[in-house]
């Protein structure tokens, strides 16, 4: 009964040095998802912005022609997967994951008809395991990325698709709504074929010439929003990992109730036994 009492009093110690650490993570999680709501929101003025001027450009200019704005048969296709480096996110990752798995499945015969751009190791161990063609992957992001983290890799796809090497590209991530919701998304990027359909009532400028100004800022604006995305899911991340680490610690503290009340009935009966066997040896020598 002592080692059955030791082991459950071990056991309540492991529990709470556990429930410790995901308190700690929970509210790193919290700190960080502010800073990130954050940056995300600070980030809308200037996308906001480059797409009224590009509305601007390719509503107010006949004839204007450019690839990323011209739909042309799909030979390939491109994926930009935004996941996290690490785990304890909840559903978060395998959410997005699946769901673009079944929507690649849904689409392709072959693995020569799509290529799959992905930033997280998550997301680049998912797609390796099942042999899917990664052309381009990203790792090891901070929690607060910058525009020049993501550069390279949206720089690639948009060049793919530039190239002709792709004939569209989509971005997958989870869009965040709140701590406790995040959204799979799997939303075209390219072609732009909409962009000129809003009213502007600014009135431009250009020189050297609209088109040239258009050929400069669309590949800009194309990476922009594959850097808001990117915000987005960070967003997305620590907050599903912030509600993974809220529910783990309200789980500990349920389990070492449960163990504590198991524990002080063993003690309760070790106990009662005892007195019964001095009970019983004293009655034993009248």
């Amino acid at each position: 009964m002592a080692r059955g009492l030791r082991d459950i009093k071990r056991q309540i110690k492991s529990i709470q040095n556990t429930k410790q650490i995901t308190k700690a993570m929970e509210m790193v999680a919290a700190a960080k998802l502010r800073r990130a709501q954050e940056k995300a929101t600070a980030a809308l003025p200037y996308s906001d912005k480059l797409k009224e001027v590009v509305s601007s450009i390719a509503a107010g200019t006949q004839g204007i022609s450019h690839p990323m704005l011209e739909k042309r048969e799909v030979k390939k296709t491109g994926y930009l997967v935004i996941t996290s480096d690490r785990g304890l996110a909840g559903a978060s990752n395998s959410n997005i994951l699946r769901k673009v798995y079944n929507f690649i499945s849904e689409r392709h015969q072959s693995k020569d008809e799509y290529a799959i751009f992905v930033i997280g190791r998550k997301g680049r161990d998912y797609f390796r395991r099942r042999e899917m063609p990664v052309v381009e992957e990203l790792t090891d992001l901070s929690d607060s990325p910058t525009f020049g983290d993501i550069k390279s890799i949206a720089n690639a796809a948009v060049g793919q698709y530039e190239r002709g090497e792709i004939d569209e590209l989509f971005v997958c991530y989870n869009r965040f709504v709140n701590a406790l919701t995040q959204d799979p998304q799997v939303d075209q990027l390219l072609p732009m074929e909409n962009i000129g359909g809003g009213d502007s009532a600014a009135s431009y400028e250009y020189e050297p010439s609209p088109e040239r100004v258009l050929e400069v800022l669309l590949p800009k604006y194309a990476e922009t929003l594959i850097f808001s995305a990117m915000l987005n899911a960070k967003a997305s991340e620590l907050g599903a990992k912030m509600t993974a680490m809220g529910a783990a610690t309200k789980n500990a503290s349920k389990l070492i109730s449960e163990l504590t009340l198991t524990y002080n009935r063993a003690r309760q009966a070790a106990i009662t036994q005892e007195i019964s066997e001095i009970v019983a040896g004293a009655n034993a020598q009248q």
